[in-house]
């Protein structure tokens, strides 16, 4: 099993944001973009560390570490979400999609109105949803092996000698329970 070291001390959570009627939009590049800088933005003013992310056609997992006793990745996530829905309006907003009730929020076509979240509880936890975060391209079948999907801190962590360039591609990850 793929070991972790754990050095920050603050709450960490596993997150699912998922695109408005899941339209498979995430990986165009002027969103990855839009996305990046948002973060960077973000992370001036609200720090976190970012274990782990990936990017899916129409989804996103990632896995954040927040400062001691700050717990507010919802103000967080409301600033990623609304600086990549003023930079991608004019590409990716889609006002044919609009309902009543998204018009009557002055939401965005882009992202679903919630997302899920789960603090992780110990070092299992965390090692379990770090596999699940970077085994998910080969989970929806985009790739055969987790090293071919891009958009993942999984070549991140290959770097730094966590993961195997072949994890995922083998019988052994395959047959990973990440429910």
């Amino acid at each position: 099993m793929t070991r972790y070291r754990r050095l920050q001390a603050g709450p960490t959570y596993f997150f699912t944001v998922v695109a408005f009627q899941r339209r498979p939009i995430f990986c165009d590049p002027g969103f990855r973009a839009a996305l990046r800088q948002s973060i960077t933005t973000v992370r001036v003013a609200r720090p976190f560390t970012i274990d782990a992310w990936v990017l899916m056609p129409n989804h996103m997992h990632c896995i954040w570490t927040l400062p001691e006793r700050d717990f507010d990745y919802g103000r967080r996530w409301g600033e990623i979400k609304r600086y990549v829905s003023n930079v991608c309006r004019e590409t990716l907003h889609d006002p044919a999609l609009l309902k009543r009730s998204t018009k009557k929020r002055n939401e965005s076509t882009i992202w679903q109105r919630r997302f899920w979240e789960h603090q992780i509880r110990n070092d299992v936890d965390f090692e379990r949803h770090m596999d699940y975060v970077h085994f998910n391209p080969v989970k929806h079948g985009f790739v055969l092996n987790v090293a071919e999907w891009e958009h993942s801190t999984f070549h991140r962590y290959v770097r730094n000698g966590v993961y195997a360039q072949d994890w995922g591609g083998t019988a052994e990850a395959r047959t990973l329970q990440l429910d």
